[in-house]
């Protein structure tokens, strides 16, 4: 078994009597190789990630480094219940539409490029739900932006540790987000412009009032 270590920590009672190696924050490649590396050896190798490991994961980089060696292995990615989803679930209803996850963490992608996907995001009216807000700056820039598109009056779903413990899930506005109060455990969910708050729900409709009538 090959994680990060707080991902390994969460599982620990399951790894009773096996292998287990964990790294930390930023050696994702390290963690990528040693797998590979044993499962060359023969070993089976389960290589952990929390959400769903294609999203922002580890089985992208697994992948690519299988497919660069033409590694004869035979691989399986098990899904899991990503954050947006998590997320999504404690707000109620906030990804009844069209929706987009965009990555904010600047460590593998250019502020720039982060910034050009979240103006497209706002321009086209998806709900965003926004992955690792690490940079507080960017964070603020990026929560200007959907305000240019969506006004200071647009909710937001922020969730901190979502089905942790420690959980906390708040209703907010694009102008009233507080910054400071989030970190790399906090998915933010920025509604489109039919997302409203009902009680301690966020709803997007899916549209079919659009088409029926109902109460």
């Amino acid at each position: 078994w090959i994680g990060y270590r707080t991902y390994i920590e969460l599982i620990s009672d399951l790894l009773d009597g096996k292998e287990v190696v964990a790294a930390g924050m930023r050696e994702e490649v390290y963690r990528a190789k040693t797998a590979l590396s044993l499962a060359a050896e023969g070993k089976r190798v389960a290589v952990v990630s929390d959400g769903d490991p294609q999203v922002f994961g580890m089985a992208p980089l697994v992948l690519e480094m299988a497919s660069r060696l033409d590694l004869p292995l035979e691989t399986r990615v098990v899904p899991g219940v990503t954050a947006a989803l998590a997320a999504g679930a404690l707000l109620g209803a906030p990804l009844g539409s069209d929706f987009v996850v965009l990555n904010l963490s600047p460590l593998l992608t250019p502020r720039e490029a982060i910034l050009k996907r979240a103006e497209l995001a706002a321009a086209g009216d998806f709900v965003s739900a926004l992955y690792n807000p690490i940079d507080k700056g960017l964070l603020r820039d990026v929560l200007s932006v959907f305000r240019r598109f969506r006004g200071g009056g647009a909710p937001v779903g922020i969730v901190k540790d979502a089905y942790r413990g420690g959980q906390r899930v708040e209703i907010a506005t694009l102008e009233a987000v507080d910054v400071e109060g989030v970190d790399m455990r906090t998915i933010l969910i920025v509604g489109n412009s039919e997302t409203y708050r009902w009680r301690n729900f966020l709803i997007t409709p899916r549209g079919y009032h659009r088409k029926y009538a109902y109460p």
